[in-house]
């Protein structure tokens, strides 16, 4: 199976240095803060959740999978071993940069043959012709997309009779908004109102009202799937109540610090240098710190399994 790592002469690190998008300096170093740990917590993680959306798409030998935001490749490479030498699976993401990266590590494993690359939203894959695809895989996509109808129906069109959706997508409205006296979780209650100052910078950059984030449940993702046409629709909801201290997510407070929940929100250091004053952040600091670097708060979240026969 292919992971990250050198590719030909250029390492990651490099290849993500000279990234321009921003989805890509997430996966480059955001989403983790640039700590290797929490990384590898986090691919550790993806692994299962890769694994299973593979399993329920149902992929034989000799298919061809469409994967929809292929990001840097984790479901579309291991699909292609189970697709096996004569299947073929197309890479469509809207960043050219993670579309780079992933071209160079089928060639680097010379199996480029093997790959189409796409630049394309989820809402328009007019580049793929209708019933010409055995499965689409889509992992953490719809978060992302303001018309997920469209995207749906373009998930039916480009399926063969009979061929299946497969996708994962977090539920982000079951844990927000948060108690006011709540931050991620940990007790903000003694600094409260400037906690109330960070999550204002949040807001303003993922509107509660209107950001795709936000604005769907497990309901609206099994309606999409019914009203775009699918035959037979399978969902499984997951959801997780935790204490940080016993889960895979607990963080000291610097990845904490230097973390984005997703690729266009501003890292928490970013948040705090836009809303507070040195005088409170310190204080904001003072109290977080501790409970962060013990583990000392309560993560809370939810996902969804779907999958569904054209």
């Amino acid at each position: 199976m292919i992971t990250s790592g050198t590719i030909g002469d250029v390492t990651e690190v490099e290849f993500y240095e000279a990234a321009k998008d921003r989805w890509a300096a997430w996966f480059a170093e955001r989403r983790h803060g640039g700590d290797p740990a929490s990384l590898r917590r986090t691919l550790e993680f993806l692994a299962p959740v890769r694994d299973r959306v593979i399993q329920n798409a149902g992929l034989e030998r000799g298919g061809r999978l469409l994967d929809v935001g292929c990001g840097d490749g984790l479901i579309a490479f291991a699909a292609l071993d189970a697709l096996g030498p004569s299947g073929e699976v197309i890479f469509s993401d809207i960043s050219s940069d993670l579309l780079e990266r992933c071209r160079e590590l089928a060639r680097s494993a010379r199996i480029l043959d093997r790959c189409i690359f796409l630049e394309a939203p989820a809402r328009d894959l007019s580049p793929v012709e209708s019933g010409s695809v055995d499965a689409v895989t889509v992992r953490s996509v719809l978060i992302y997309e303001n018309e997920r109808p469209r995207a749906f129906g373009e998930f039916n069109r480009v399926l063969r009779a009979g061929g299946r959706l497969s996708l994962y997508e977090p539920i982000n409205r079951f844990s927000h908004p948060e108690p006011e006296d709540r931050f991620y979780g940990y007790d903000a209650s003694a600094v409260e109102e400037i906690a109330a100052k960070v999550k204002a910078v949040y807001e303003r950059a993922q509107p509660h009202d209107s950001c795709s984030m936000l604005d769907f449940d497990e309901r609206d993702i099994l309606a999409l799937a019914q009203q775009a046409g699918f035959r037979e629709v399978h969902l499984s909801l997951e959801a997780d109540v935790e204490p940080y201290e016993s889960s895979p997510w607990r963080m000291s407070w610097e990845t904490m610090l230097q973390s984005a929940f997703n690729p266009l929100a501003p890292t928490l250091d970013e948040a705090m240098a836009e809303a507070l004053t040195s005088e409170e952040a310190d204080r904001f600091t003072s109290h977080l710190r501790p409970l962060v670097e013990a583990g000392q708060g309560v993560g809370r979240r939810a996902s969804v399994y779907l999958w569904a026969i054209a």
